[in-house]
């Protein structure tokens, strides 16, 4: 069986390189900010969405500039999503580790998300990389809309088969 370093084999150099301009990517003149970015990259997780994206342009058409920045930026947008709903969630820990809210309370957390969130899309805006932003921009948009869904639905008890397929797929 493939573990997960297997799988990345064919663009190991890409990912390290990746890694290098992720972290350069939360990079703030705020210390508390800097701390708190340098606890979550001590802390990634596999990686995948980055595999992903590098796997994806691999076949059409190339890794470039603008591969290493929309897998920055899906990473960004990824992470910023966690540090969110652990706050929504009231969640602890986050792959064995405490999350965010639990070492710095929900206010810190909720403004860190926003941080990394702003982060990405600054990084597309500022290199053109509009397509890209709107994608995104509407994937963010739709797990919103699925987070308060589900959020209603659970509140009400009245979830229909159809209505938990949407929240999913959100």
């Amino acid at each position: 069986m493939l573990n997960i370093n297997d799988i990345k084999k064919p663009i190991a150099a890409e990912i390290d390189v990746f890694e290098g301009k992720f972290k350069a990517s939360m990079r703030s003149s705020v210390p508390l900010l800097d701390r708190i970015t340098h606890y979550i990259v001590k802390r990634k997780g596999k990686q995948i969405r980055p595999m992903f994206v590098f796997f994806s342009a691999s076949i059409s058409g190339g890794i470039n500039e603008a591969t290493h920045r929309g897998a920055a930026l899906v990473e960004l947008l990824h992470t910023a999503t966690l540090v969110h709903d652990d706050v929504v969630d009231n969640s602890y820990q986050r792959r064995g580790f405490f999350s965010i809210n639990a070492l710095w309370k929900n206010k810190i957390a909720v403004l860190v998300g926003d941080y990394l969130l702003s982060k990405g899309l600054l990084l597309s805006v500022d290199n053109g990389d509009f397509g890209l932003l709107k994608i995104v921009s509407e994937a963010v948009k739709q797990m919103s809309e699925g987070e308060l869904l589900q959020v209603e639905k659970a509140r009400r008890m009245d979830v229909s088969e159809e209505i938990y397929y949407e929240v999913i797929r959100q």
